[in-house]
């Protein structure tokens, strides 16, 4: 049986540490985490939050562990709508991370939050 998008994210989301953009941006001034954008390089030229790394989530695992090895590094996922955070989200915690959660509020409020 197929499951839609919205059907993975409402199995997903209980699973997952879901913050506000204001909470994520507080610890990672406080504790050096880092902001991942989720979206396309293409969506992230066009409008971004401030001090936000552009991961695409294709290469989301594979860049992280480049990138970031710290298993618990706190990090913070945001897309557009949080539908693309969640799956990474889930995909982060799979190979290992340890202190991830996923901003699902607009993409506005995210970029004032980190103004």
């Amino acid at each position: 049986m197929l499951k839609t998008i919205p059907d993975i994210i409402a199995q997903l989301k209980p699973q997952l540490t879901i913050v506000p953009a204001q909470q994520a941006m507080d610890v990672i001034k406080q504790s050096n985490g880092i902001l991942v954008d989720v979206r396309e390089p293409s969506e992230f030229s066009q409008k971004s939050a401030s001090g936000a790394v552009n991961i695409p989530r294709g290469l989301l695992e594979m860049q992280m562990l480049k990138m970031h090895a710290d298993e618990d590094l706190a990090i913070f996922i945001h897309c557009a709508t949080g539908a693309r955070a969640c799956l990474a989200a889930e995909q982060l915690q799979r190979v290992g991370y340890k202190n991830v959660s996923v901003i699902t509020c607009s993409l506005d409020d995210i970029c004032s939050a980190s103004a």
